[in-house]
């Protein structure tokens, strides 16, 4: 799978980037069809500490699956946002 890592205003660490590339990665046991990835880590400007969006789309042979979830930090949202994900590859495959 080719994937893409992108931070919106704001410059993501080594570390960040390879625990996302970690997480997405294990979603190829569940689907070996998938093409791409990207993931766009966003920081929202409200004043809460939940202000860290992370959206991941993949791209399956005719299909986009896409989740987006916000959190204190982006390993939590990218965790969660993977968790989503797995149940959107478990029921394409179901088709």
């Amino acid at each position: 799978m080719d994937l893409q890592v992108s931070s919106l205003h704001f410059d993501a660490d080594e570390k960040l980037v390879s625990f996302i590339n970690g997480k997405v990665q294990k979603l190829e046991i569940f689907c070996d069809k998938i093409i791409a990835g990207q993931v766009f880590l966003r920081l929202d400007k409200s004043s809460n500490n939940e202000n860290k969006i992370a959206e991941i789309k993949l791209t399956i042979p005719g299909r986009e699956l896409f989740a987006k979830r916000k959190c204190k930090s982006f390993e939590e949202a990218t965790d969660l946002a993977c968790q989503a994900l797995k149940k959107q590859v478990a029921k394409y495959k179901d088709k």
